[in-house]
């Protein structure tokens, strides 16, 4: 049987191949367009350029910075609020 790598952080991205997941969705959506627009090769070439940029983007920032900027720019992933109001004393269900 072959080892299984766990993860050392909760919240460490899954890998696909070689990126992880949220490197290797664009690079899926540009590849499924090109082959449904019958241009395969230039799919593949965008959405390789388009995870390679985004790779350096994310590297080169601190943690959560895309996160940060989509919130301040009203593009928020989540409804709720991020962090919990201090002055509030009950939290019911």
């Amino acid at each position: 049987m072959e080892p299984v790598n766990i993860p050392v952080e909760i919240d460490t991205p899954h890998q696909v191949l070689l990126w992880s997941v949220d490197e290797f969705a664009p690079f899926m959506v540009f590849m499924v367009a090109g082959n449904l627009m019958g241009q395969f090769f230039l799919g593949l070439g965008v959405g390789w350029a388009i995870s390679h940029v985004y790779r350096r983007y994310k590297n080169t920032r601190p943690d959560g910075y895309l996160l940060h900027l989509f919130y301040w720019f009203g593009l928020s992933v989540t409804k709720g609020l991020t962090l919990v109001n201090p002055f509030k004393r009950e939290f019911l269900p």
